[in-house]
Formats: C-alpha cells, sequence, structure tokens
C-alpha cells in the first residue's frame, strides 16, 4: 500500500491534475466519518477519484487504505465505504484502464479482503443500500463487473419493487 507520506502521491494523477490532496482526505477516513452525499472528505474523493465514471491512477492507490478504513471497524462503516472500491474497480474494466504495475498487488490484495470484510459487519443493521453495496463489492472484487454494476442500480429507492414487478410480468 503506497504510504500517505509518499512523495509519490505528487506523481499520481486524479481527474484535477496531481494527487497530492488525496493522502489528506483519506488521512480523514480513520475516524470513519459518514457520508450524506455530500460530506467530506467523501465528496471530494469521489469527484477526484471516480469523475465522471473515469479512473486515475491515484484511485487505484486510495482503495488499499479505503479497505484499511473498513478493517479498522467493519460494524461502524456505512455503505460508502464498500460503494467506492466497487466503482472503482468497475469503471476499471468499463473503460479498459489498466492499473499501474508499482499500484496492482496492493490494489488486488484490497480487493480480496471485500468478502471477509463484508462478513466482518455481519453484526450491524443492514439497510438495503448498505446491502447491496457490500454484495457490489464483492461482485467486483471476483471479476463479476456487470453483476456489481447491476446491484449498485438497486440502491435507488424503490428499484427493488420496480425490478420485482418488472421480473414477475415477464
Amino acid at each position: 500500500m503506497l504510504e500517505l507520506s509518499s512523495p509519490r502521491w505528487g506523481e499520481l494523477r486524479d481527474a484535477y491534475g496531481s494527487a497530492a490532496k488525496i493522502p489528506e482526505l483519506l488521512r480523514q477516513l480513520s475516524s470513519l466519518p459518514d457520508d450524506n452525499g455530500h460530506s467530506e472528505p467523501w465528496f471530494s474523493l469521489w469527484s477526484a477519484l471516480a469523475h465522471q465514471g473515469d479512473v486515475y491512477s491515484a484511485s487505484f492507490a486510495a482503495v488499499p487504505h479505503v479497505i484499511e478504513a473498513i478493517a479498522s471497524s467493519p460494524e461502524r462503516v456505512t455503505d460508502v465505504y464498500f460503494h467506492f472500491p466497487a466503482w472503482i474497480e468497475i469503471c476499471r474494466h468499463k473503460n479498459s484502464v489498466d492499473v499501474p504495475d508499482e499500484l496492482a498487488a496492493s490494489y488486488l490484495d484490497a480487493l480480496k479482503r471485500i468478502p471477509a470484510l463484508t462478513a466482518s459487519a455481519a453484526g450491524k443493521q443492514w439497510s438495503t443500500a448498505f446491502t447491496a453495496c457490500a454484495l457490489s463489492a464483492i461482485a467486483a472484487a471476483k471479476g463479476q463487473h456487470e453483476l456489481a454494476e447491476a446491484l449498485l442500480e438497486l440502491t435507488t429507492p424503490n428499484t427493488v419493487d420496480e425490478f420485482l414487478e418488472w421480473s414477475y410480468d415477464r
């Protein structure tokens, strides 16, 4: 995992150019902040690292830090902690983006940890959104990218009911 103090972050790219500001945002995850859609550090992380479906070298360096935050207290994390790595992996696949060689091992190792971390969160109450994001992260980590994306679509209100209605009517 690329250390947050590494000068290499300044060489990595995000949606706005240099990713030098990303380590400070990732440091904030140690307090396990919630995400209400516009709260920090999540708003800035999403904007810089998963901008309109694009991913960047810094996206792959950030995912292991998000996974570490989950591992620190899986029963306290919210759905965004699983949504973020799922979406990075979905977008990587959709856009045929290669993970830089020097980041590949830590990125792929972080993805491998997701199934066990979701199980570690089993003691908490799971909302529909949390369940869909956790399952999406597992699917993405296992290379089931289309399923992962479909599961994320189920986080929207009423989508599960609409899907079931469509399924019954087929």
